[in-house]
């Protein structure tokens, strides 16, 4: 037997520091409720579980990004069903004054009534806006441009290869009513050979060039010279301009809107007159291509939202398949760890009575110095 070095004591003692850093972490754990509090117990389970924490927050923000892109829409198609409305109404008013027994006293009656609701139209498109940004006044529609100062692109269609056309000959003269019409032929260069053929129609001093494959590009030459000619004009579709909304966690993941203007111009009915029977007959084509150009727009912005609404329901499937994921890596299986705690509590206490015992047997060595 020995007194100077108590081996026993040393051993349990070992054995109680080993058992009580276990019953304290397995406190923590259970705690806490996470398997990785530290770096130190898992470093790759670790990396790995902040990456995906960061991408399910991610999609949490993507999810509100894209339901607020629904609300745009809705309150944009919102505003277009009135447009759609009163367009209907115009559409009566100008096959009304079509009939023969008007008089130019009622037309002008009727005129008046049409004038108001093309005021009301360009009001609801000036002043339709989500978050202070305006909606239907051609702020997030595809934009171009032109070398040419006087003629500038009104609209361009999503199915607008995105590059650089010419416009090799062109050439405009005014009619009775001072609008532009096209003095002789467009003839077209690069850029256009691969949506033709191509067809041309000029009204309300937009010139619309239609191909195949949806293409549609209008020019505005409400500023052009009359007898100037505009050879070699160069024309870049750029493809931006369009509200970018961020529906994923990553750069990227985006789905571009774009909202062309509902205006007057663009729907042909900016210069409508009802106060002649001819200009009635005039009118009920005219409004008839506005109301078409209104439902293909709403038709476009439907198409968008549903997009919208199943990204959203995939966004809700993968955040859920993306938390149980992080939830194996992060967190603790409290019944395994009960389990556990039990154990390490058990072996601490023994551990302890060890020591104890271990503590009293030097001093047995009293008994043989009696």
């Amino acid at each position: 037997m020995r007194i100077n070095y108590n081996v026993s004591a040393m051993l349990s003692n070992n054995a109680l520091s080993t058992n009580d850093d276990l019953l304290s972490k397995s406190l923590e754990r259970l705690s806490s409720g996470l398997k990785i509090n530290h770096a130190k117990d898992n470093p790759a389970g670790l990396a790995m579980s902040k990456r995906m924490n960061a991408q399910i927050e991610g999609l949490s923000v993507a999810n509100q990004n894209a339901s607020d892109g629904v609300s745009i829409i809705e309150i944009a198609d919102g505003a277009m069903t009135e447009i759609s409305e009163m367009l209907q109404r115009i559409n009566e008013l100008s096959v009304k004054a079509a009939n023969g027994t008007m008089t130019d006293d009622d037309r002008a009656t009727i005129q008046d009534e049409v004038a108001q609701l093309k005021e009301e139209i360009t009001r609801i498109s000036d002043t339709t806006e989500f978050n202070g940004q305006k909606l239907l006044n051609g702020e997030f529609d595809l934009k171009g441009y032109t070398d040419k100062q006087e003629i500038k692109v009104n609209y361009c269609s999503p199915d607008v290869p995105v590059k650089e056309y010419t416009i090799q000959s062109m050439k405009f003269k005014k009619d009775a009513e001072g609008n532009f019409e096209v003095d002789g032929d467009i003839k077209f260069g690069d850029g256009f050979k691969e949506v033709e053929p191509l067809k041309t129609d000029m009204k309300d001093n937009l010139l619309t060039i239609t191909g195949t494959n949806g293409f549609e590009m209008r020019l505005d030459v409400s500023e052009a010279k009359e007898g100037d000619s505009y050879d070699g004009m160069k024309i870049d579709a750029t493809g931006i301009g369009a509200m970018r909304l961020q529906i994923g966690a990553n750069e990227g993941q985006v789905l571009e809107v774009n909202i062309p203007a509902v205006t007057l111009q663009n729907m042909g009915i900016e210069d409508i007159d009802v106060n002649t029977q001819e200009g009635a007959k005039d009118a009920i084509s005219r409004v008839d291509g506005a109301i078409k150009y209104v439902s293909s727009v709403r038709g476009r912005l439907g198409a968008f939202q549903n997009r919208l609404e199943s990204s959203i329901n995939s966004l809700d499937v993968t955040s859920e398949n993306m938390t149980a994921a992080y939830s194996r890596i992060m967190d603790v299986d409290m019944a395994e760890e009960m389990t556990s705690y039990t154990t390490y509590q058990i072996l601490a206490q023994a551990g302890t009575s060890m020591l104890a015992q271990a503590n009293e047997r030097p001093s047995q060595v009293l008994q043989l110095l009696q």
